[in-house]
């Protein structure tokens, strides 16, 4: 099975959704993308706190509660031999005519998507380059995780393969802003930097969380590439691939996964997914 609508377990020929919903219409609709450890998964709070704040300020009722979508992970996991899987689940507005007629939007189409998890062995690198396409400003205060998603589809135009090489984007004023599919951090003598949400980046659950339990000193601001390309180590941060070493962007290398505190922060990662898997 591949998926979870409505407390019905799908195959993915098997789903559907109406024309007239504003999440096909209008691009209205949120989403949350996270992956599970022994059948748990990881920072589960922050998801659904990032979830909950878009679908408010977008006046979209959740009809479902936290526990529920739990138990729909447990199932789909269940269903798949009890292997661990990537997921997405999926809030779109729900039914109305054509028009930007509603005030609110109490019938969302929610959909809990699954595939098979295949993600890099922790400690590859991959490479990354520039992107000519620049970071787009958000649609409201802050970027919600939204079905807005053509800037980022015209960037990965230019990437060849997303599993070897990641795109990170420059703000229109040149400022480093993210990568296609991740935040962005580097070291420079000991010292920890990632760019400011005023670039208009995603809030990252990772990137939240590494700030927080960063046993170095982190600086979040506005940094122009030629920042960037001075460090001496890089990395990116998303749910499903944790932390990944990027060893060059272009002709510009860095320590890789050689570097001392890509190194600490992962093992550091890696020991709170444990402990919060032996806890639940």
């Amino acid at each position: 099975m591949e998926a979870w609508k409505e407390g019905e377990l799908y195959q993915s020929h098997e789903l559907t959704i109406s024309p007239y919903d504003h999440g096909f219409l209008y691009g209205l609709g949120f989403f949350e993308t996270f992956r599970t450890y022994n059948g748990k998964v990881f920072l589960w709070e922050e998801h659904w706190g990032r979830l909950s704040r878009a679908l408010a300020d977008f006046r979209i009722t959740m009809p479902y509660d936290k526990e529920v979508i739990l138990a729909a992970v447990d199932e789909l996991t269940t269903a798949n031999n009890g292997e661990d899987g990537y997921f997405r689940l999926n809030i779109s507005a729900g039914v109305h005519d054509i028009g930007l007629q509603p005030t609110s939007y109490e019938k969302p189409t929610v959909i809990l998507f699954r595939k098979a998890l295949h993600t890099l062995p922790r400690g590859m690198e991959k490479s990354a380059v520039w992107l000519e396409t620049a970071r787009n400003s958000p649609e409201s205060a802050i970027r919600h995780k939204s079905h807005h998603y053509a800037n980022n589809v015209q960037a990965r135009f230019e990437i060849t393969s997303l599993a070897s090489l990641e795109g990170i984007f420059l703000t229109a004023e040149g400022f480093v802003a993210e990568g296609i599919t991740s935040n962005v951090f580097w070291v420079k003598e000991g010292k920890l930097f990632t760019p400011s949400l005023d670039t208009g980046i995603l809030a990252g659950v990772t990137r939240d969380w590494l700030i927080k339990n960063s046993p170095f000193v982190v600086e979040v601001g506005l940094f122009a590439r030629e920042v960037l390309e001075e460090a001496d180590e890089v990395f990116i941060t998303n749910a499903v691939q944790e932390i990944v070493p990027i060893k060059n962007i272009e002709e510009k290398y860095f320590l890789g996964s050689e570097g001392p505190v890509y190194a600490a922060l992962h093992e550091a990662y890696v020991t709170c997914i444990q402990k919060e898997g032996a806890e639940r």
